[in-house]
């Protein structure tokens, strides 16, 4: 089998959440003797030639083709035109290559000029999937600002390229049901979630402590619902917890608090890995979401999970691994902060256990790319 991976990156040559998912694509892909054209760029400083993340035996499968993403001076609306300009280079650099692809995987816009060809009748080749990661223009926006950019700017296109599209990827959950909405047929959706590295989950939990200690994970951005959870901690009057922040946070968004601590962002896996194994409770209280690899890392490290019901988060997260609230409210995160705190530590800790063994039998990239394989193949 080939195929073409159309991405607007992979990690850690570009760093996202998007990124790491397509990264492991190949990855997996290639392990499973799938011949991969890799299109991707560089935002980093490590030599994107070498395609050092990946394995001599699993390089063997995978074919670099660098374009790199168009860059001009910053408008509204740029990142738009920019990605189809970006789709429309792709689409002139491989158009004699298309037919000889098995499938052609795109993510977010890359396979925008291209769907709109397919659709036009100036291209034949095999089936084209896209992927856009969580639809989280479709979701609650945290404030007016990035509602206006949301139906100005992305829904249109995002609903018009799913609809023209072959095949859409869903990691499922709240996911599908946006998709559906859109209205498209539930025979063109694929749903599988995203997972981690069976080398990184741990054996064991760490037994809770007295003193809890939660986590937030991530850069800091409006979506996240930094701003809200700052204010649930502030509005907290018990001593008996920790809240780490793992991230480049601003220094005007930090607090002020002996038992808030920030480490700042960190890119070594071993470090980072280290540090979430001595937390006990993951905090992703966002206003919209894919299936977010934070949560996934942090139950394979003996976690449970405080989390947002949107995107594909209650696949993840339910009553067994953690706690789910419906929205990025104030009041909401802090009465459910409050409630884990006096929970007690046998009961956090069959939770944490949950959530490990749910990783551990289900959201493995070793498994689902085999499921992949079987369903691009039908």
């Amino acid at each position: 089998m080939q195929i073409i991976l159309i991405t607007d990156g992979i990690w850690p040559y570009v760093l996202g959440g998007m990124q790491k998912h397509s990264y492991y694509l190949c990855k997996y892909l290639a392990q499973n003797k799938v011949k991969v054209d890799l299109v991707h760029f560089n935002n980093s400083n490590y030599d994107i030639n070498k395609l050092e993340f990946f394995s001599d035996e699993e390089k063997k499968y995978i074919n670099s083709i660098i374009i790199n993403f168009p860059k001009g001076l910053p408008f509204p609306g740029h990142y738009i035109y920019n990605s189809y300009k970006y789709s429309k280079l792709i689409y002139e650099t491989l158009k004699d290559n298309f037919k000889n692809y098995d499938f052609i995987y795109t993510k977010g816009f890359t396979g925008w000029y291209l769907i709109n060809q397919k659709k036009a009748g100036k291209i034949n080749c095999n089936k084209i999937g896209v992927k856009f990661h969580g639809y989280e223009m479709f979701q609650k926006p945290p404030n007016f600002k990035i509602k206006l950019q949301y139906v100005f700017l992305l829904c249109r296109p995002v609903k018009k390229i799913s609809q023209n599209a072959d095949v859409v990827f869903s990691y499922g959950g709240k996911i599908t049901d946006i998709i559906k909405s859109l209205g498209i047929n539930k025979s063109k959706i694929i749903e599988l979630p995203s997972g981690v590295e069976s080398s990184i989950i741990v054996n064991n939990i760490n037994p809770t402590e007295e003193k809890i200690k939660f986590l937030f994970l991530g850069r800091y951005e409006r979506r996240k619902g930094i701003e809200e959870l700052n204010q649930a901690i502030l509005n907290l009057n018990q001593i008996n917890f920790e809240f780490h922040f793992i991230g480049p946070i601003p220094e005007e968004k930090k607090l002020i608090q002996k038992n808030v601590i920030y480490h700042s962002e960190i890119r070594d896996k071993q470090l980072l890995n280290s540090i979430i194994k001595t937390t006990d409770v993951l905090v992703c209280p966002s206003w919209s979401e894919g299936m977010p690899n934070v949560i996934l890392e942090a139950m394979a490290n003996g976690l449970a999970i405080l989390a947002t019901n949107v995107g594909a988060t209650n696949v993840l997260v339910n009553d067994k691994t953690g706690w789910l609230i419906e929205e990025c409210v104030v009041n909401d995160i802090e009465k459910t902060l409050v409630k884990i705190i006096n929970t007690s530590r046998t009961e956090i800790d069959i939770k944490k256990q949950n959530a490990l063994n749910s990783i551990k039998h289900n959201f493995v990239w070793e498994k689902l790319i085999v499921e992949l394989i079987v369903k691009l193949k039908r």
